[in-house]
């Protein structure tokens, strides 16, 4: 794949579970991207997304690294697997764009990143929501300079947990996922894109029950493990200086995503949910006078609203943001560096809470840079079909 690609980038998808059908819906809406095989361990479901969707054929994880229309392929497996799959992949001679976490370990992982780069090919990781218009209108004010120079963030992602609503809910609380591998992605992508790199972490964990049950579907009341910590609170310090405090948990009754605060010296800024591809951003300056009494000091502040830039869209952005990237000879921004990094925050994390010590980070990555406002998911820009 390179500038002489004339027409659609190929797609092939292995694994089509729940999430599947939000990249096929909007992958079918970008003009540079085509969709042509899906493939699942359970040949059948693969088939009935074939046909809800209308893609042309279905089949194996073997079928889809064989397809030779395939030029990316979207890796939608458990964790357990993301790192073989995206492999195999490799070794098929296939690009790769991988839901998070990129791995599950360092090792698998930097092999992989290895793997690509020796045979030329790219590594693309979720979560791409950082490159929606949210997160990324917040980045242009932030280098703006609206708040002055940031200091620290602030972030929340706390409810009752994923077995109050999936029908199998036990491999989100299994090793590799929990509030912090689940979850966590969405929030350190966004605070590494903002931030850069992070130096070291320390964190405390918990888990609220040994045993959970499952809620809702065929298997409700059945009862399942919980492996790892369903509450993860975690203090980041990044390479240019700035610090971050996180809670991540499945173990609260109050219900609170997507709770993103920077502070700067100049004022705070609220961006929208990680989770999300828009949203609200607004920022409140500091008094610029003494308050006369407790009643002004606690009166509403102004809030300064920012309009978003930007296209919105939804997951699959950061696929056709690679694909282009490819095309044109460049780097892509959710690329396997940034997903190898986010990931050893996360291990060192959890590394962290269980050592009760602070965790330097090994890992470091480039400042990631933001997305063009005139980027147009919607346009052909790959030439038509020969």
């Amino acid at each position: 794949m390179s500038g002489s690609v004339n027409g659609p980038v190929g797609v092939g998808f292995i694994g089509v579970g729940m999430i599947s059908d939000t990249y096929l819906e909007n992958l079918a809406s970008f003009p540079d991207v085509r969709v042509v095989i899906l493939g699942d361990l359970d040949v059948e479901r693969a088939k009935a997304q074939a046909d809800k969707h209308g893609i042309a054929a279905h089949g194996t994880a073997e079928d889809v690294l064989a397809h030779p229309e395939v030029q990316i392929i979207v890796n939608l497996t458990i964790p357990a697997v993301h790192a073989e799959i995206s492999s195999r992949a490799i070794a098929a001679g296939k690009h790769v764009w991988t839901e998070k976490p990129i791995g599950l370990d360092r090792e698998s992982t930097s092999a992989l990143l290895r793997q690509a780069e020796e045979a030329g090919l790219r590594v693309g990781v979720a979560p791409d929501t950082v490159l929606g218009p949210g997160v990324q209108t917040a980045k242009r004010a932030i280098e703006r300079g609206v708040i002055g120079t940031p200091l620290f963030a602030v972030t929340s992602m706390q409810w009752q947990g994923p077995d109050l609503i999936h029908p199998n809910p036990a491999f989100l609380f299994a090793r590799g996922a929990g509030p912090l591998f689940d979850m966590g992605p969405y929030y350190f992508t966004a605070l590494v894109n903002l931030f850069g790199p992070v130096r070291s972490v320390a964190a405390l964990g918990l888990k609220g029950r040994e045993e959970r049950t499952v809620k809702v579907g065929p298997d409700a009341g059945s009862t399942f493990p919980v492996e790892v910590p369903s509450t993860m609170q975690v203090l980041t310090a990044f390479e240019a200086g700035q610090q971050a405090q996180s809670l991540l948990s499945f173990d609260t009754a109050l219900s609170r995503h997507g709770v993103v605060e920077i502070n700067g010296t100049d004022g705070t800024l609220v961006i929208p949910d990680p989770n999300r591809f828009e949203g609200r951003v607004a920022y409140v300056k500091p008094l610029e006078k003494a308050p006369t009494s407790l009643a002004d000091l606690a009166a509403p502040q102004e809030w300064i609203e920012v309009p978003q830039e930007g296209v919105v869209t939804g997951r699959g952005l950061g696929l056709l943001e690679m694909a282009r990237a490819i095309h044109e000879g460049r780097d892509h921004r959710a690329n396997g560096a940034v997903g190898y990094h986010v990931l050893d925050v996360m291990l060192s994390a959890e590394e962290s809470a269980a050592r009760g010590e602070f965790v330097t980070v090994d890992s470091t990555v480039a400042p990631v840079p933001a997305m063009p406002i005139d980027f147009d998911p919607f346009a052909r820009t790959l030439g038509d079909a020969s």
